[in-house]
């Protein structure tokens, strides 16, 4: 048992999860100039265009409002994905919104994309590029020889625009794209997450064809050199929808495809099912996801073939699974829940394991 389970199961988990969240981040956030002075070793690897220090990075979800990026690379994530933002600011979901099932470490959450907005989220990454290289461009900051970890920007349907008005919806991506493309490395379309109504209706062909071409476009324009696009889709959709959604990105053009989002299944949990009831809706997240994720990133490598970038998010805890989920064709890897379960010393653990096996 580490010290930091020690702190996990005495301290934490007798805090409200959401506000431990936001103390644990801002501890990591403090700590920054100590951690900038540990070194990662990774395999680099090259997705997108890019080249990415290690193949491990931290999912959307826990840094919304791109305030402590750096500080994360820190910890040991070859790359940040920042988000789910949209295109206006919004509280999100009533609290309490988020909750912890230890017993399957897994969390479960309704939060709402609570963010700033696109705006407000477009000027701070803009201040962080100013004053780490005094360029905003992030292909100009490569070009001129600074170093920062790579950057993915996801972005998401505000929650007061119909998913039924395909042109206010698109209008709403647009937004989003047109202000931040130009600070991300990648762009994610996200409409997996099951807590915004509507939003997982978006993943049906018909719908997100005419929305990912559109988001392209918009994100072409607002660019000089060309922004990575990929979507990232929900585990619960049936194979044969994952595999139209495989064979939407290569007729398309799709950058990369990132499997999976939460779950509203709660089949075979170890928790009682009165905690599970009473917690309610939301998207499970953690140790359930990782026989289905590994599944869907399967489907959808033999489908695509080997140049579309895929990464795999979802139940990865252990260098085993992360190596089961490389080994299925994911290309880079992401975590969430299992960084909140084991502590700011995991995402160096993966990576040291996963470089001791190659």
């Amino acid at each position: 048992m580490t010290a930091y389970d020690v702190l996990f199961d005495h301290v934490a988990t007798r805090i409200d999860p959401e506000r431990a969240h936001h103390l644990g981040f801002r501890a990591v956030r403090a700590a920054r100039p100590v951690l900038s002075r540990r070194h990662t070793p990774g395999t680099p690897v090259q997705a997108l265009g890019l080249t990415f220090p290690n193949v491990l990075g931290l999912a959307a979800g826990f840094d919304k409002n791109a305030v402590g990026i750096d500080a994360l690379a820190a910890l040991g994530f070859g790359h940040v994905e920042v988000g789910t933002v949209t295109g206006h600011g919004q509280p999100g979901n009533p609290t309490p919104r988020l909750f912890r099932l230890p017993e399957d470490r897994a969390v479960v959450n309704r939060m709402g994309f609570n963010n700033d907005g696109a705006e407000a989220v477009a000027r701070r990454l803009a201040a962080r590029a100013a004053s780490l290289g005094g360029r905003v461009g992030r292909r100009e900051e490569r070009a001129a020889g600074v170093s920062r970890p790579v950057l993915g920007v996801n972005i998401g349907k505000t929650k007061v625009v119909p998913d039924d008005d395909q042109a206010a919806v698109e209008a709403d991506y647009e937004r989003s794209a047109r202000l931040l493309a130009p600070h991300a490395d990648y762009l994610v379309v996200n409409v997996s997450s099951p807590n915004t109504p509507g939003l997982r209706n978006l993943q049906a062909v018909e719908k997100l064809q005419p929305l990912l071409e559109h988001v392209r476009r918009v994100a072409d324009e607002a660019t000089a050199a060309r922004v990575p696009l990929l979507v990232k889709i929900a585990p619960d959709l049936a194979d044969d929808d994952v595999l139209g959604v495989a064979d939407l990105a290569v007729a398309i053009g799709l950058d990369g495809i990132i499997a999976t989002n939460t779950t509203i299944s709660r089949e075979g949990l170890a928790s009682p099912d009165a905690e599970v009831e009473a917690i309610g809706a939301g998207g499970l997240s953690g140790r359930p996801l990782t026989q289905r994720s590994l599944e869907v990133i399967r489907l959808l490598r033999g489908r695509v073939g080997p140049d579309l970038t895929l990464i795999g998010v979802g139940g990865i805890t252990t260098v085993e699974e992360a190596q089961d989920r490389l080994d299925a064709g994911a290309d880079l890897l992401q975590g969430y829940t299992a960084f909140v379960y084991e502590g700011p010393g995991w995402p160096r653990r993966i990576v040291r394991g996963l470089r001791a096996r190659s």
